[in-house]
């Protein structure tokens, strides 16, 4: 990628950012899109501004956002073409934004011939920017706007060792199970779905679990293609690859029809197939 864009790329992602603070600050309508599954007029305001400035960027490309209703007509119709996608979530973790916490944020992903290859997320509260992946051949971090850092990317050390990453629903439906298999495991949780990668990225945890198949392609792409550059195993409970290919994915919602687990190999390959047997019968 042209350097100049990416970097205009992290700056209008910032900014997107820091409108929604000033947007929340300033009050907010909510509505439910389905069961469990809120939306906020900021999030449809912040789409828009995502959605138009990158189609504009990239022209011959297809951009899906969360907010507009033609995603699933624009996955559907190009699936048989080789194009570039991008994937646009305004507000990732939507819940936190509208209680007030911190761990939501703004994200940004690219899929190239069924691959994440780049991704992006911002996080707003902390003013911190993780950006990376193939395409770019590295993880990078920019705090408070400023020049770009090389992200280190680490696996877990002493107490993080044995902290796993599971959401509240799936660790009252599943957690008991999962405790069994991973001895001395402790779990704990926040908002965005990327920004609990980042957790797994950084070392503060060794993997993130995720069983409920509600996750969509707004919110894996980016932060999928971070945690392959970074070297985590992204997988099923089988071990099969996290794909996105048209038989992958269910195409009118945008989710995916394989549970999702990101570690690093370590824990993957010691504690995965316990983790398999032990949910095969409650799920």
């Amino acid at each position: 990628m042209n350097p100049i864009l990416q970097t205009e790329i992290c700056h209008f992602i910032r900014e997107i950012g820091q409108k929604a603070i000033h947007l929340r600050e300033r009050g907010f309508q909510v509505d439910e899109k389905g069961f469990d599954d809120y939306v906020t007029n900021v999030d449809r305001e912040l789409d828009l501004l995502l959605r138009q400035r990158f189609q504009a960027w990239f022209p011959d490309d297809v951009v899906i956002s969360e907010e507009n209703q033609q995603s699933p007509e624009l996955w559907q119709e190009k699936q048989a073409s080789s194009q570039k996608y991008w994937f646009i979530d305004p507000i990732d973790g939507t819940d936190d934004f509208i209680h007030g916490r911190e761990f939501y944020s703004v994200m940004v992903g690219v899929l190239e011939q069924s691959q994440p290859v780049l991704g992006w997320i911002y996080a707003p509260n902390s003013d911190r920017l993780y950006f990376g992946g193939t395409a770019v051949n590295g993880l990078f971090t920019v705090t408070n706007g400023h020049l770009p850092e090389v992200l280190p990317s680490m696996p877990p050390k002493g107490a993080s060792s044995d902290r796993v990453i599971v959401s509240k629903k799936d660790d009252l439906a599943y957690g008991e199970a999962i405790r069994t298999a991973v001895p001395n495991v402790e779990f704990y949780s926040l908002g965005s779905f990327g920004l609990k990668v980042m957790e797994v990225v950084q070392g503060r945890a060794n993997a993130y679990i995720y069983l409920n198949r509600r996750v969509k392609l707004w919110d894996t792409v980016g932060p999928l293609a971070i945690a392959k550059a970074a070297g985590l195993v992204c997988c099923d409970l089988t071990g099969r690859e996290i794909g996105f290919g048209y038989d992958d994915i269910d195409p009118a919602k945008l989710t995916h029809n394989q549970v999702i687990v990101i570690g690093w190999s370590k824990f993957i390959d010691e504690f995965l197939d316990s983790i398999h047997q032990n949910l095969y019968d409650c799920m």
